[in-house]
């Protein structure tokens, strides 16, 4: 987890604090402090997106501009950096961790971002901490937030790493702390490296990497150049790609149309992917049987409209439908409808693509709370559904049709395991080879994996580790 030396100006001591709401003083800072920390409980407690919530709650506060990017750096910083500042407090507080109070050790937890991996002075930092610690927790608990922080000062992040993540320690430990992912999760990120688990420490600084906005130009909606000529920038590999180094995506008028989204260049190129795989007759229907938001339903119902196909759009969830009705056009339909229960006769689809509910492993850089929501009991829960949408979406695509099975994980039971187990005892299945298929949309896009699968990764490709197996019937 590198620090982050960007950021000045901020953080100066409030003075005259009143205990009660955010706008306690009016003061700018504090206002950002309290919106960050109000955001983090909220995933703590209410299993709040911080993606979803925080940018409400930017706009209900008036906050813009660098007050609105530095709410977002600390919200984000502390949710990615929750496992290496428990590891720091542990030795700076006289209570264990499960002792104190949970908003207070949140507080605890925001303002030890701030001393280690950002720019404001460490005594503004402990200062506007302590106050926040004050209306959160009370004048006693301030003071205990302060001492805590006084002795979280005495060392710089590098410092602290060399005592909590020491060289010496267990591998998997000292990984889980350095780059504050858990124990599980390394290790399953190191088995999905495969022969380049070597690779494990760039992989899981990338997953603390800051995202960048990639957006989409729908085909036949918008092209690339309205995106470049609004600030963005050619992205590496996806054509309909751009990629926006600052500012607000919304602001753009082809994303405000509609004509335009935000979306990972992974999603776009399995998407993509599916669209090129080559298949033996018809090319009239086209499915999405898992489509809520509706990302890849977006492009590729853009995509069919050019060849004269149709997208069928399915999600089991009524407001997810209601998302992905957005993301098309009226060329597409959307239902509601559960894909391991088919309302559809067998064989119905040319083309299908299957994104499986799965733990979100690979999108640990825009959603960084999901690494402490999830154990590994989540894996096994979610493998007997994955396992069901496979089988039928397989019954779903006709012969001489093609399957794209997609997950934004890395897991290998989530992956190839499940792939492996849905084939197994069947020959009426070709897996192809689809790091060929996405040279042909790509043909600098390396690092795939041997094939048949394709495994996107942060480190390599600045993308979600997104997980793709192109499977046609016979």
């Amino acid at each position: 987890m590198a620090p982050d030396r960007r950021r000045q100006g901020h953080g100066h001591p409030s003075r005259n604090r009143r205990p009660g709401g955010p706008r306690a003083t009016g003061r700018p800072e504090d206002l950002v402090r309290r919106t960050a920390f109000d955001v983090i409980r909220a995933v703590e407690t209410r299993d709040a997106y911080a993606n979803l919530l925080l940018p409400t709650r930017l706009r209900d506060r008036g906050l813009t501009g660098r007050d609105a990017a530095l709410a977002t750096e600390l919200t984000y910083g502390t949710l990615r950096g929750r496992g290496t500042y428990d590891a720091v407090l542990a030795l700076c507080s006289d209570r264990e961790l499960r002792r104190i109070d949970p908003p207070l050790l949140d507080v605890l937890r925001l303002g030890t971002h701030q001393i280690l991996a950002t720019r404001i002075p460490p005594h503004a930092a402990v200062g506007t901490t302590v106050e926040l610690a004050r209306t959160v927790s009370g004048p006693g608990q301030a003071k205990f937030a302060n001492a805590v922080l006084r002795k979280v000062t005495t060392r710089d992040l590098p410092g602290w790493l060399a005592i909590v993540a020491p060289e010496d320690a267990d591998l998997t430990s000292r990984l889980s702390i350095a780059h504050s992912h858990p124990k599980w999760i390394v290790s399953a990120l190191r088995d999905a490296l495969g022969p380049d688990r070597d690779e494990i420490d760039d992989l899981l600084a990338a997953d603390n990497a800051r995202p960048r906005v990639t957006l989409v130009a729908r085909p036949g909606r918008a092209e690339p150049q309205e995106l470049y000529d609004a600030g963005a920038e050619p992205a590496p590999f996806s054509p309909y790609a751009a990629v926006l180094p600052d500012g607000d995506p919304a602001a753009i008028r082809a994303v405000q149309d509609g004509r335009a989204a935000v979306q990972d260049e992974a999603s776009q190129l399995v998407a993509l992917a599916l669209a090129a795989a080559p298949l033996e007759g018809r090319d009239a229907f086209w499915a999405d049987l898992c489509a809520g938001p509706g990302g890849k339903a977006g492009l590729l119902a853009a995509l069919a409209a050019r060849r004269d196909a149709r997208l069928l759009a399915c999600d089991v969830q009524p407001h997810r439908a209601g998302l992905v009705r957005r993301a098309v056009d009226d060329r597409a339909a959307v239902v509601v409808s559960d894909g391991t229960v088919p309302a559809w006769r067998p064989g119905a689809f040319d083309r299908v693509l299957l994104d499986v509910p799965c733990t979100g492993l690979g999108a640990l850089r825009r959603r960084p709370e999901a690494r402490w929501r999830r154990g590994p009991e989540a894996v096994a829960e979610l493998g007997p559904l994955q396992r069901s949408l496979l089988g039928k979406a397989l019954e779903s695509v006709r012969p001489g049709g093609v399957l794209a099975y997609v997950t934004c994980s890395p897991h290998l039971a989530e992956t190839r395991v499940v792939v492996d187990d849905a084939l197994r005892g069947r020959d009426d299945v070709d897996r192809l080879d689809a790091p060929s298929v996405l040279a042909s949309i790509a043909p600098e896009l390396t690092g795939l994996g041997e094939g048949p699968f394709a495994q996107f990764w942060p480190h390599r490709h600045g993308t979600d580790a997104m997980f793709l197996a192109l499977l046609r019937r016979r």
